[in-house]
């Protein structure tokens, strides 16, 4: 009878302490799950979101945002890269900046307002995750997804696909090509910047442009809506763009050419007076974590986050000839290389 009451007493001493060892995990989770919606609830407020995203997909990267942080009021503002800044600029010498958050086309454009000290140092936790060759040194902006600029063809015009830039410049391209201005387009900017200073290209090849009549338009947009439509044949244009279009029956296709495309990250950063830097960062954290990266798979770019696959039809950085130039002579120079754009082409 003695052991029998031992055994009874041992027995339930194991059930007791594993009863609170199944509280203390149930307690633990619950801690982690309670801690998790505080912060979020700490969340909220007015975002002022300035960005040359599509308006589509803007308004997509703000929803999801939304679904984890519903108590933040996203504002967006949105035009071409060129037009933001030029916003930005304005505001700041008014001594009264808006914006919160930027999102925009290049690392160029980042190197100016760091110049100016309009942007806030961050490095997100989830910045580990992106190639570190995308992570400004001194993280005032950081890449979020990889965008190759393009050959552009409409395929029922142009049976024979060519595989070079040079096509642009040929008899059979005169007065049947496109390209989005760098007055108004921060990725033409940045490619205007790297083309004239590889040795393949230089100012030549648009000289040979404006010689071919070449259509100057606005944004890569109208680009891709011209090449589409059958008004132009050839077109110089974000890859995304073109892989969407044909994605959705458009009669057109992308090239990656034998020279190699430069490619811009679309980095995002604070304002260094942002009046919600709690939500600022916040959004920063979402547009670089898997979600948010794999948000903009699903819209169709190609992320930067290491381990999320590019969309079909899209190549990946390590897929990539990349054509580069010196960051900093860039930003030097992009007011100057602006200038002679429009001497040779006219205000676009």
């Amino acid at each position: 009878m003695a052991i029998l009451k031992k055994s009874l007493s041992f027995m339930f001493i194991l059930l007791f302490l594993a009863a609170c060892n199944s509280n203390s995990e149930t307690t633990g989770s619950n801690n982690n799950e309670e801690n998790e919606n505080n912060e979020q609830a700490n969340i909220e407020g007015d975002l002022s979101f300035y960005t040359s995203q599509p308006d589509e997909d803007a308004q997509k990267l703000v929803d999801a945002f939304n679904g984890v942080y519903p108590d933040v009021n996203v504002e967006i503002f949105r035009s071409g890269t060129e037009e933001v800044v030029s916003k930005l600029l304005a505001e700041n010498q008014a001594g009264e900046v808006q914006a919160d958050v930027l999102l925009v086309a290049d690392a160029v454009t980042y190197e100016n307002l760091k110049s100016e000290d309009l942007l806030l140092p961050y490095k997100s936790e989830e910045a580990s995750e992106i190639p570190e060759a995308f992570v400004d040194k001194d993280e005032m902006y950081t890449g979020t997804k990889i965008m190759a600029t393009v050959l552009a063809v409409n395929t029922e015009k142009v049976t024979d696909l060519p595989d070079s830039w040079s096509v642009l410049t040929s008899e059979e391209a005169k007065e049947q090509s496109v390209m989005p201005s760098p007055l108004y387009s921060g990725a033409a900017a940045y490619n205007l910047g790297v083309l004239t200073r590889n040795d393949e290209f230089k100012w030549d090849f648009y000289n040979g442009l404006k010689a071919n009549d070449v259509m100057i338009t606005e944004g890569n947009g109208a680009v891709q809506q011209a090449v589409a439509a059958g008004e132009k044949s050839y077109g110089i244009i974000v890859d995304y763009l073109v892989a969407r279009a044909k994605a959705e029956g458009s009669p057109i296709d992308l090239i990656y050419p034998n020279e190699g495309v430069p490619v811009i990250t679309e980095p995002i950063a604070i304002t260094k007076n942002t009046k919600n830097e709690a939500a600022a960062k916040a959004f920063v954290d979402f547009v670089l974590s898997e979600e948010g990266q794999q948000l903009a798979a699903e819209i169709g770019y190609t992320p930067i986050r290491k381990g999320i696959d590019a969309p079909e039809g899209l190549k990946t950085i390590e897929e990539l000839k990349v054509l580069d130039a010196d960051l900093s002579e860039m930003y030097k120079a992009r007011e100057s290389d602006k200038e002679q754009f429009s001497n040779l082409f006219g205000d676009h």
